[in-house]
C-alpha cells in the first residue's frame, strides 16, 4: 500500500515539519527577550536657534577720572571697589607749586589795582586842567588812553588770579556722581599729568552687558531686539534683555562690532559688575528644525527615510517616516515626522522590526523607565 502512494506520505512528513517548525517560531517569538536599544531624543529645536556670545557686566556710565592740572599725588583715598558718593575727595595732590601761583597773581592784581589809582588820578586832575584850558587836548587824551589801559591791566589780573586759585581747588580730585571705583592707575608719589586717568568710576544704575558680534552677521541685529543672559555663576538662569546700543563702525583689528546689552528693573540688581555672561540671541530667519544622529535613519525604497521610535507605553517600535533637510557631519535636521518628546534609536536600527519589544537604555547603557511617560505623537512639526 505504501508503495503504491509514495508521494501522499512524503507530503504529510514535509506538511508535518513546516507544522513543527512554525510552532517552535512562535513559541521563540512569545518568549523573545527585549532587544536593548540606544534611545535620546532628538537635538535641537528653539535652542538649536539660538546664538551665544561671551560678555562682560559694565555700568551703563564709566567715567575715567583725571586731574585737570598736572601735579605730584600725595594722597589716594579710596581703593577699588568702595563705594563713593558724589563730591568725596579721591586723590590729592601737591598745592605748592599752584598756591605760590595763586599768591604771585595776588601780587599782580595788587599793582595793577596800584596803577588803576594813579592813573585815573592823572585822568580827572588833567580832566581839571582841560576845563582852564592849562594842558592840551592831546595831553588829556593820553591821560585817559593810560586809564583805560590800567583798567585793562586789573582785569587780567584779577582773571589770572582767578584761574589760580580755580587750579590750586583742582589739585583735589572729587566723585562727579554716586558710583563704585572700578579701575585705579596711579599710586600716591606719581607724578600725573593733566587728563591723564587716575580712577574709573563705574555710576550706579543700569548695568548692561559688553559683548561684540561678528561683521559677517550684523545686518541680524537691531537696537530694541531682546536677547537673554545667562551668568557664568548661574547657569540655567537667564535673564530679560534688550541691545541698547550697536556700535556703528567695526573693530578695525578684530572685525567685530561693540555692542551694549542693557538689564533693566530687578535683573539688573541681580548682577555684579565684571561677571562674566553669555547673551543669547535669536537667530533671525532660522528655522528651529530638530535634528537626529546619521545613525538613526534607516533608509527605504527609493528616497524614503524612517527613523525607529519607541512607544513609551508598550516599549514596542514604531517606524516613523521622517522628512530630513541637508545632512551634517554627524547629524541631519528633520524637517517633519516627529516631535521634541519622541525617544528615537540611535543605533542598530537594520537588526529591528515593526512591532519589536525593546529595552530603551541611555549612553552609559542604564536603563530608561518610560512606562509612565504619555505615548509620543508622531505629527509633524
Amino acid at each position: 500500500m505504501s508503495s503504491k502512494f509514495p508521494h501522499v506520505f512524503g507530503g504529510l512528513a514535509v506538511l508535518a515539519a513546516a507544522v513543527a517548525l512554525a510552532g517552535c517560531n512562535s513559541e521563540a517569538s512569545m518568549t523573545e527577550a527585549p532587544r536593548p536599544v540606544l534611545v535620546m531624543h532628538p537635538g535641537g529645536g528653539a535652542e538649536a536657534a539660538l546664538t551665544a556670545y561671551a560678555g562682560e557686566i559694565r555700568a551703563r556710565e564709566e567715567s575715567p577720572l583725571s586731574f585737570r592740572v598736572s601735579g605730584k599725588l600725595v594722597r589716594r583715598d579710596v581703593d577699588v571697589g568702595a563705594h563713593v558718593r558724589q563730591g568725596d575727595v579721591l586723590a590729592v595732590l601737591d598745592a605748592g607749586d599752584l598756591a605760590a601761583q595763586a599768591r604771585a597773581a595776588q601780587a599782580q592784581l595788587t599793582a595793577a589795582e596800584a596803577e588803576l589809582a594813579r592813573a585815573r588820578a592823572d585822568q580827572a586832575r588833567y580832566a581839571k586842567l582841560a576845563g582852564q584850558q592849562l594842558v592840551s587836548r592831546s595831553a588829556l587824551d593820553a591821560q585817559n588812553a593810560a586809564a583805560t589801559a590800567a583798567q585793562g591791566q586789573a582785569n587780567a589780573a584779577r582773571a589770572n588770579l582767578d584761574v589760580a586759585r580755580n587750579q590750586s581747588a583742582y589739585t583735589q580730585l572729587r566723585a562727579p556722581h554716586d558710583g563704585m571705583i572700578a579701575s585705579r592707575a596711579a599710586e600716591a608719589g606719581q607724578v600725573v599729568g593733566a587728563g591723564q586717568t587716575v580712577f574709573t568710576i563705574a555710576a550706579d544704575g543700569g548695568r548692561e552687558v559688553a559683548i561684540a558680534l561678528p561683521e559677517s552677521r550684523i545686518r541680524e541685529f537691531r537696537v530694541g531686539q531682546p536677547v537673554a543672559v545667562e551668568l557664568w555663576s548661574a547657569p540655567g538662569q537667564r535673564l530679560p534683555g534688550t541691545i541698547r546700543e550697536i556700535a556703528p563702525a567695526a573693530d578695525p583689528q578684530a572685525r567685530t562690532y561693540a555692542t551694549r546689552v542693557e538689564l533693566t528693573g530687578a535683573a539688573a540688581k541681580a548682577v555684579d559688575l565684571g561677571q562674566s555672561a553669555r547673551v543669547y540671541v535669536q537667530d533671525s530667519g532660522t528655522r528651529a528644525a530638530l535634528t537626529v544622529p546619521l545613525s538613526a535613519i534607516q533608509r527605504g525604497t527609493g528616497n524614503a527615510t524612517a527613523v525607529w521610535v519607541v512607544d513609551p507605553a508598550t516599549s514596542r517600535l514604531r517606524l516613523a517616516p521622517v522628512q530630513l533637510g541637508a545632512f551634517g557631519e554627524a547629524t541631519a535636521p528633520v524637517l517633519s515626522g516627529v516631535n521634541p518628546g519622541a525617544w528615537i534609536v540611535t543605533a542598530g536600527g537594520h537588526l529591528l522590526r515593526e512591532g519589536q519589544v525593546v529595552a530603551p537604555v541611555d549612553r552609559e547603557n542604564r536603563p530608561i523607565a518610560m512606562a509612565a511617560t504619555k505615548p509620543v505623537a508622531l505629527t509633524a512639526r
